[in-house]
């Protein structure tokens, strides 16, 4: 089952996870979401959006999901700590190394191949700003997964510098970026 058959939308914005091993397995921490910047739909999500999803799942004794890549039928380890702070929303979690999709996850981050983190929510409250942008005010957080394509060119969690021409590389993003943005108001119907 796909995030949108279960009617949830995914959000791309993440900021610099870092990936550690530890004796308590390999840690992941970093900016799932950041405030206030668009991402290549157009959406903002603004301070507090997260405030009161967070309180409803710690008084339930419930938890964040950790997905894979979105997929529902994919968790790959377990959130620890998650808050919102003047920046964005801040994630702290173990990938379970009994997981084999979780010890690939960890080998792809520190290859540099994976470099993303993103959110799936539920909009529970949203404006539109008048550059029409629309606001998130308030939203149901699902799950943060770790991905391949981050909508924020701030959701990395690093760049390496290579051989590689730097307008070249910039190109492609552009172009990237452009179809990422209309393939999600292609989702939202747009």
């Amino acid at each position: 089952m796909r995030m949108d058959e279960l009617g949830l939308e995914v959000k791309f914005a993440g900021g610099a996870p870092v990936l550690t091993t530890t004796d308590a397995g390999t840690v992941i921490e970093g900016y799932a979401s950041l405030f206030g910047l668009a991402d290549q739909g157009g959406d903002k999500v603004m301070p507090g959006a997260y405030a009161a999803s967070l309180s409803r799942l710690s008084e339930r004794g419930d938890k964040v999901r950790m997905l894979w890549q979105h997929d529902p039928m994919r968790p790959i380890g377990v959130w620890d700590e998650i808050r919102e702070d003047a920046r964005g929303l801040w994630v702290r979690g173990r990938l379970l190394s009994e997981v084999a999709q979780a010890r690939e996850a960890a080998a792809l981050v520190q290859a540099g191949a994976i470099d993303g983190l993103s959110i799936g929510y539920r909009t529970v409250r949203a404006e539109r700003s008048a550059e029409g942008h629309r606001l998130l005010t308030e939203v149901e957080l699902w799950e943060v997964s770790l991905v391949t394509f981050p909508m924020l060119p701030e959701a990395k969690v690093g760049r390496k510098s290579g051989d590689r021409d730097e307008a070249v590389a910039a190109d492609e993003t552009a172009a990237f970026s452009a179809a990422l943005r209309d393939a999600a108001r292609a989702l939202r119907g747009e």
